[in-house]
């Protein structure tokens, strides 16, 4: 708390009070921690990422209008000269001078102290004086945007109150207590780590290692070296540590942790045994956003029922399923998941637009899909803005998710939408094999042929060493295609098969080749060109066996299109035996 109170007084002295905007952007790490605390305390803190670009922070700077910027002395930043340039006053955060008690200090200024960008219409208090010390419980604490994948990053206003309900909700379901240590590997400019990691733990009078950001290797050390009971992170994090889990058995005996945390995006259920089995400790699935505050559900702590697959029960809020309308169904029905609570956000900030979609009839529509089975438990199938619209039939693309990560080989998969010249979008897939695991498409898609409708089945399965990831660990399906390269004029960065044009070898291959090119109208096919890459769909598949049974003479049986899409494959079941595709 003195560090705290200390940090605020220094803000006040820098002419910084409560409802002035303060953005911050340090290294994650303690300092981070005690930045965030106490502007959120004594001001609104408007933590940023650090790794952000001279472009990204004019975006953010200029949206969030701050009064100060919170910077590390000694440590070069491109917010500073963008802060100085839009007035702000850039304050230095170091170890206060003669102190043995570890406590830090502000200190400096390049922009205009007089500046009046903090003066936000939505809380601040300028207007009505000067105000000092600490934020009353209904002021606005915290800024934050949204990830923005669609659209403009949305800046959503949470206050001391939504803050406070939200970190004592996430307290309540894990129970902790003042002997739980958190290990904190997110970052404290995401709501995941800021409250899911260290409020919850100040709230339980408990204790949070702040580490310098996730390292999987530093990761078995820190779990030797601070001891803690229990982590928190995200899917990806979780999995990137498996791999190092078998070498490090002796500290995972000796530092046995309570339970395993994971929120922020879906966790499968494999991935969710094979980290109880390397940790030997439960693992405990949550479902947080950042409008509320967090966690708004969870899956108890043993002896109570976890369920893989499901996010858990309410924790703190009132969740229920919606329809289009705003109307609310009743348990077992699909559709949007609403809530209401005292960790809801109150509206965003200076978005008046963005609150009237977002909130009907008191609920906050999350953009979330999914259902609440009779006991309570809530089921994400995906978010609405992902659903894949194939020529009027809609996908949900978690539901392929799963089946591909059943498969043995495969340790991730992502399923997303890609532009089609005819059904509109088509489906497909990202997916990182198991180590020295091989597998190729086509045996992949005939494992999800089995197990799903045909028309869900990925007609493009790109195999990646990895999946892209943004700055808190999520991997994003929406710009999934453009980030692969697969929108047209695109330039693909995959390694699936068909990223270049081999000629037709055998007379068998010309003649597909042929009758494919005049079918989809393009000038040429390659025997490793896929039929719906290249514009074809259901109703031009039927047309293609039909012409390829009247001009060879084959057996429709033999064509396959799911099974064998591209010229060499169907040349191949066509006439066994001919020039294998080595490419």
């Amino acid at each position: 708390m003195r560090h705290v109170e200390s940090l605020v007084c220094d803000l006040n002295r820098a002419g910084v009070g409560q409802g002035d905007v303060v953005a911050i952007v340090l290294p994650n790490g303690a300092d981070m921690a005690l930045a965030c605390l106490a502007a959120a305390s004594g001001a609104v803190a408007a933590p940023l990422n650090p790794a952000s670009r001279t472009a990204e922070f004019e975006f953010y700077l200029s949206d969030l209008r701050p009064k100060a910027l919170i910077v590390q002395r000694n440590l070069g930043s491109p917010a500073r000269p963008v802060a100085a340039a839009l007035g702000a006053t850039v304050l230095e955060l170091s170890p206060r001078a003669g102190d043995d008690n570890g406590l830090l200090a502000l200190s400096g200024g390049l922009g205009s102290r007089e500046s009046g960008l903090g003066t936000r219409e939505s809380g601040g208090t300028r207007g009505s004086g000067f105000q000092t010390g600490f934020v009353d419980g209904f002021e606005p604490a915290l800024l934050l945007h949204t990830s923005g994948t669609t659209s403009r990053p949305k800046l959503v206003r949470l206050t001391q109150s939504n803050l406070c309900a939200a970190a004592d909700n996430t307290r309540t379901s894990l129970g902790l207590c003042a002997e739980d240590r958190c290990l904190n590997v997110m970052p404290l400019f995401h709501v995941h780590g800021l409250i899911g990691a260290l409020l919850s733990s100040l709230s339980a009078g408990g204790s949070v290692v702040c580490s310098p950001g996730f390292d999987a290797r530093q990761f078995f050390n820190w779990l030797d070296d601070f001891q803690p009971t229990w982590y928190t992170a995200v899917p990806a994090m979780h999995r990137a540590l498996l791999p190092h889990a078998s070498s490090h058995s002796s500290v995972l005996s000796r530092r046995a942790l309570r339970f395993i945390r994971s929120c922020s995006a879906a966790l499968a259920p494999p991935l969710m045994h094979e980290l109880e089995g390397a940790f030997q400790a439960p693992v405990i699935e949550a479902y947080g956003m950042t409008e509320a505050s967090h966690q708004m559900a969870s899956n108890p702590l043993p002896p109570a029922t976890r369920k893989p697959g499901s996010v858990g029960i309410a924790t703190g809020v009132d969740i229920a399923i919606a329809d289009e309308t705003g109307n609310l169904l009743l348990r077992g029905a699909s559709g949007e998941v609403v809530i209401q609570g005292p960790s809801v956000t109150p509206a965003s900030e200076g978005n008046p637009q963005a609150d009237a979609a977002s909130f009907t009839t008191g609920w906050f529509r999350t953009g979330d899909q999914g259902y609440i089975d009779k006991e309570g438990y809530l089921f994400l199938t995906g978010r609405i803005k992902e659903v894949i619209n194939r020529g009027g039939e809609k996908i949900s693309p978690r539901e392929i998710d799963d089946v591909l990560l059943n498969h043995p080989a495969v340790s991730q998969a992502i399923t997303f939408a890609i532009p089609h010249r005819t059904l509109g979008q088509d489906v497909a897939a990202a997916v990182v094999l198991r180590a020295k695991a091989v597998l190729s498409e086509s045996e992949l898609r005939e494992f999800a042929l089995a197990r799903l409708a045909r028309f869900k089945v990925p007609q493009q399965i790109h195999f990646l060493d990895d999946l892209p990831q943004g700055a808190t660990g999520k991997v994003r399906r929406v710009g999934m295609a453009e980030k692969l390269g697969l929108l047209p004029g695109g330039r693909s960065t995959t390694t699936s098969p068909a990223s270049e044009f081999v000629a037709p070898r055998t007379q068998v291959e010309r003649s597909l080749a042929a009758i494919w090119a005049d079918l989809l109208g393009v000038e040429r096919v390659g025997i490793n060109d896929n039929f719906t890459r290249i514009g074809g769909d259901s109703l031009l598949a039927a047309e293609l066996i039909a012409r390829i049974e009247q001009r060879l003479t084959v057996d429709a049986e033999e064509l396959d299109l799911f099974a064998a899409p591209t010229v060499a494959e169907m040349a191949e079941r066509i006439e066994p035996g001919g020039p294998r595709n080595t490419t």
